[in-house]
């Protein structure tokens, strides 16, 4: 087998997304795993320029890199290694934290480009993976009005056990979606639906598996994540109010995205089901009541 023959067959058996940019920014190069992992195929990437901004990464502030800051572009200039968690967005319109790897390519000291390698990040696993297998915890993957409030009720209780018996801590963060009917009676109910499913794929493919989130009603998402200090519970729901901006769907030549308004409390000892998700619902009508797509907190 030809060495480059060989090289080509390693680099598309590898689990790690790799993709070539040449000194004009152009994708040259996209493997398999790049594929599996953003939902493009080769020929609808190779010959596009990177800063056409079809992955449209973020950083974990939200902002958009391919124009404020391209790490790959970077590289290219000053030929430096750069390695950083991103989120870049997958075609179907959802969040993906990747850790990116940015290495320049030299010809004859002459930088001509740089490859980027990237993988999916995945979270660690603690115990209470076992209980949501046990409640069967998955949202409903239509969205077609069916909620998991029972099972968000006994995860809950659940949560307030464990808190009282070994202190651990949790928090619940809930949020409704900004002028939701106004954008369904403008879009219409199917894109509406694409809409939300994106909103929680970035939000699932972003928190461990032991967290717990789900549809609360049309416009409503809850979830619950055990924190190990009380101001961890903020960062959470800023880091899911920024993934949620962040999701789009397309629709007439155009991406449409919406924003929601948190509400985040730390759940007490004397807490019940009820006490804590009220109390969450009130901090977000209290973001409601502000300029929306924002975080109320009692952390």
């Amino acid at each position: 087998m030809e060495l480059e023959k060989l090289y080509l067959t390693i680099i598309n058996n590898l689990l790690d997304g790799v993709y070539f940019v040449n000194k004009d920014r152009r994708i040259t190069f996209w493997n398999d795993a790049a594929e599996n992992i953003t939902g493009y195929k080769a020929d609808e990437i190779v010959g596009q320029c990177c800063q056409d901004n079809l992955l449209n990464h973020i950083d974990s502030d939200g902002r958009a890199l391919c124009l404020l800051g391209c790490p790959l572009f970077a590289t290219i200039i000053d030929g430096r290694q750069r390695k950083d968690t991103v989120f870049l967005q997958h075609k179907e319109g959802h969040r993906i934290p990747v850790y990116i790897n940015i290495i320049p390519m030299m010809e004859d000291g002459a930088i001509i480009g740089a490859i980027e390698v990237f993988t999916q990040s995945s979270s660690a696993i603690n115990d209470n993976t076992v209980i949501l297998k046990l409640l069967d915890m998955q949202l409903n993957s239509d969205l077609s009005g069916v909620t998991n409030r029972g099972k968000t009720e006994s995860y809950i209780a659940y949560r307030l056990n464990e808190l009282k018996r070994f202190q651990k801590d949790f928090c619940v963060i809930f949020f409704n979606m900004d002028n939701f009917k106004q954008f369904n009676d403008l879009y219409g109910h199917e894109t509406v639906e694409k809409l939300l499913k994106n909103v929680y794929k970035s939000i699932n493919y972003n928190i461990r598996p032991s967290d717990f989130f789900s549809h609360w009603s049309s416009d409503a998402f809850i979830g619950v994540f055990e924190i190990s200090k009380k101001y961890e519970a903020t960062l959470l729901a800023e880091k899911i109010r920024i993934l949620v901006a962040g999701s789009d769907v397309p629709h007439d030549l155009k991406n449409l995205s919406i924003t929601a308004s948190f509400g985040v409390t730390v759940a007490r000892e004397d807490d019940t089901v009820d006490s804590v998700v009220q109390r969450a619902d009130a901090l977000m009508r209290q973001s409601k009541a502000k300029n929306k797509n924002c975080v109320s907190s009692d952390a």
